[in-house]
């Protein structure tokens, strides 16, 4: 039997991602033969794919960061999991498939119930957003935090799990997309003709608690001016190769040192230990499943169609995520 990847097969634009063709084996000792239900598209995908990360996949590739999936075959020495188990992993690569094997200890089991598409967004937009939130700045309610980049797929998340908290939101994004930060509770603020400095500091004079980045580093010194003393700026984004990726460690070590009582602090998940992703994935779940929160999913594209899926997230008309689905074996219909 076969299975079918979308694979990077050059740097560049939406058109080196490849459908390859590969044998269906069965798992190997330790390991685990997961059929994929769905899988998000990210920036990271976009970005190892055109090149702008300072350390890179090798090519070949496939993308995709996080996946769930159905158990299909388990190898010997294989325990905690059996066939027909749902289950979700944050993969980093290799999500862009029909098929994926995985290790039991990346993997969390995932209620059948839930919508595969909602779930996955989970695995890495809610976690990152969760993690900012709680593990490294440790809100409590009440607390006023500004979200630069509020309408993607962390955006999102970090607006619905701030309302969870009770906290009081200021975000950035288009005017376009104003709507969805308002709907959720969130003062919305316009990049373009706006000045979020002047508006932060007529609407709150002491200050915000917290500034979460998910964009630029260009954002690091104004994000600390909005910022009141013993404040916090949070920054999870990715740098865009190893010269940004050593700017980017001086600058969080410099203006931690400022005598202004304010600091910065980066995230990501490749620090964090694999056991918080435990703990906070079934906070997370227990959310999701009695409808605390709700992701939003902009558009589905079948995991095939992964091309069309990253030129349409490159556009960036949306809010939200983008997610990639199976299709029925026997049907083009999505699950």
């Amino acid at each position: 039997m076969k299975y079918k990847s979308v694979t990077v097969t050059a740097r560049g634009g939406p058109e080196v991602l490849q459908i390859i063709e590969h044998d269906l084996r069965l798992p190997g000792a330790g390991e685990i033969r997961i059929r994929v239900l769905a899988t998000t598209v990210c920036q990271d995908d976009v970005a190892c794919r055109i090149g702008n990360r300072p350390f890179l996949p090798d090519i070949p590739f496939t993308p995709g960061y996080a996946v769930i999936g159905d158990v299909e075959k388990i190898g010997d020495e294989v325990k905690g999991f059996a066939a027909g188990d749902r289950v979700g992993a944050l993969t980093n690569t290799g999500g862009y498939a029909e098929y994926i094997y995985l290790k039991p200890d990346q993997l969390v089991k995932v209620p059948n119930e839930l919508d595969s598409a909602e779930a996955v967004t989970l695995m890495l937009n809610y976690l990152t957003a969760y993690q900012c939130l709680h593990r490294v700045a440790g809100v409590k309610q009440g607390d006023r935090i500004l979200i630069i980049g509020a309408s993607g797929g962390v955006g999102t998340a970090f607006l619905q799990l701030g309302q969870v908290a009770g906290l009081k939101t200021y975000g950035l994004a288009s005017s376009r997309k104003h709507a969805v930060l308002a709907g959720h509770g969130a003062t919305p603020i316009d990049y373009s003709s706006q000045d979020f400095v002047e508006f932060i500091h007529d609407a709150e004079p002491e200050g915000l608690d917290y500034v979460f980045n998910g964009m630029d580093e260009k954002y690091f010194e104004r994000g600390l001016q909005v910022l009141k003393r013993g404040g916090t700026f949070i920054h999870y984004g990715g740098p865009l190769n190893r010269r940004g990726f050593f700017l980017l460690i001086l600058k969080l070590v410099f203006y931690s040192t400022l005598p202004n009582g304010k600091s910065i602090k980066g995230y990501g998940t490749h620090r964090q230990d694999f056991s918080t992703f435990k703990q906070d994935w079934e906070i997370l779940v227990s959310l999701l499943s009695e409808g605390r929160i709700k992701p939003i999913i902009a558009k589905q594209f079948p995991i095939l169609a992964a091309a069309e899926a990253n030129r349409f997230y490159e556009e960036g008309n949306f809010s939200g995520n983008i997610v990639l689905v199976a299709t029925r074996p026997d049907a083009d219909t999505i699950y």
